[in-house]
């Protein structure tokens, strides 16, 4: 059966209702608010089709009718139009990100704050995975005599520094020396890059230092190191339990049970792919059983270019998904943005 014009728009009719009253739609409530210019008795023949098609539920008997998750699943992918940020949104995002914020951590973790704040729901950003990260910058620079401090920069924004035990000899043009050719020689370069010939070279150019370029290797290669667990920053839990979907005390353990487990939320989120802009996932498409009843909108972020992260929001499957798309889109830019000026602030 074809989803002609006449039963999108009863549909779109029966989810927006749906997402503003949690309460089941019937056909005379069609007819009186959204004066689609046919009769309830119409509406009704046209709501059994969809129900026949999957597209709309009826929970009991007598009872009005709600989206399904393939109901859901068109709206998202057919009919949605996005609704604009107000300019108070736009306010409380460019303000959230004035700021005067110095490190990843804490601009990731404003912006968690922000995407619940707006949007009412769960927030899940995952930090930086520092397997993608790749050398920066090196900066050594002589404290006292026999002190030295040295500074390692991503390309993530993530700084690492030591202090380390050096010959009284050493004199701050030596320091300069060696950070010149590391930060010649390791410019780009992720631990799968730096080749064992790569390597010689750098001690064989810089063989009077062995014992401080020792140190600032494993300074280099901790920056850089794979398999390290990404972290994660949720908030606004309770803004999802304030869904009437949750009020059931059983469903509301087993919710907050999930949200505590951060490899769990990482996995929902590592699928996304930077190519696909903001995605939306709903119900069954989570792959949990005990999810079935939310959705997610999930957004990649990015620094110098590269994809960095993953923000989701998490809510019921009666999310309003028009808003929560354009949060997203924002969000993701405006993060994307603020990273890049941590970089150049760093590099400059």
């Amino acid at each position: 059966m074809k989803m002609d014009a006449r039963k999108q728009q009863i549909l779109m009719a029966i989810i927006t209702d749906y997402i503003a009253t949690a309460e089941p739609v019937g056909s005379r409530t069609i007819a009186k608010k959204y004066r689609l210019g046919v009769s309830p008795a119409t509406i009704r023949n046209e709501m059994s089709d969809l129900e026949e098609m999957g597209y709309i539920e009826q929970p009991h008997t007598s009872a009005g009718r709600i989206p399904s998750q393939r109901g859901y699943r068109y709206y998202v992918d057919f009919l949605m139009q996005r609704q604009e940020l107000t300019p108070e949104e736009e306010n409380i995002i460019r303000r959230g990100y004035e700021t005067k914020v110095r490190d990843v951590g804490q601009v990731l973790q404003i912006t968690g704050q922000l995407l619940s704040q707006i949007t009412n729901y769960a927030a899940v950003v995952v930090m930086p995975r520092l397997d993608v990260g790749r050398f920066k910058h090196i900066q050594m620079v002589l404290l006292d005599p026999g002190k030295a401090l040295v500074i390692v920069v991503q390309n993530t924004g993530t700084v690492l520094h030591r202090i380390f035990d050096v010959p009284q000899s050493i004199t701050r043009s030596d320091l300069d020396l060696i950070s010149q050719v590391l930060n010649a020689k390791l410019a780009g370069q992720n631990m799968e890059s730096i080749k064992m010939t790569l390597i010689r070279e750098i001690y064989f150019e810089l063989s009077k230092h062995k014992n401080i370029l020792d140190l600032a290797m494993h300074l280099v290669q901790e920056s850089l190191v794979p398999g390290r667990e990404d972290k994660i920053y949720l908030g606004g839990v309770f803004n999802i339990l304030n869904q009437p979907e949750f009020h059931h005390v059983d469903r509301v353990k087993t919710l907050l049970s999930l949200l505590e487990q951060e490899e769990l939320l990482c996995s929902l989120l590592e699928n996304q792919k930077p190519e696909q802009g903001v995605a939306v996932r709903i119900g069954s498409e989570l792959a949990r059983e005990e999810m079935s009843g939310c959705s997610m909108v999930l957004g990649t972020y990015q620094a110098g270019g590269q994809p960095l992260g993953t923000l989701g929001v998490i809510g019921p499957t009666r999310m309003e998904y028009s808003r929560v798309v354009s949060v997203m889109e924002c969000m993701t830019r405006s993060l994307s943005e603020a990273l890049d000026r941590i970089l150049n602030n760093r590099k400059n």
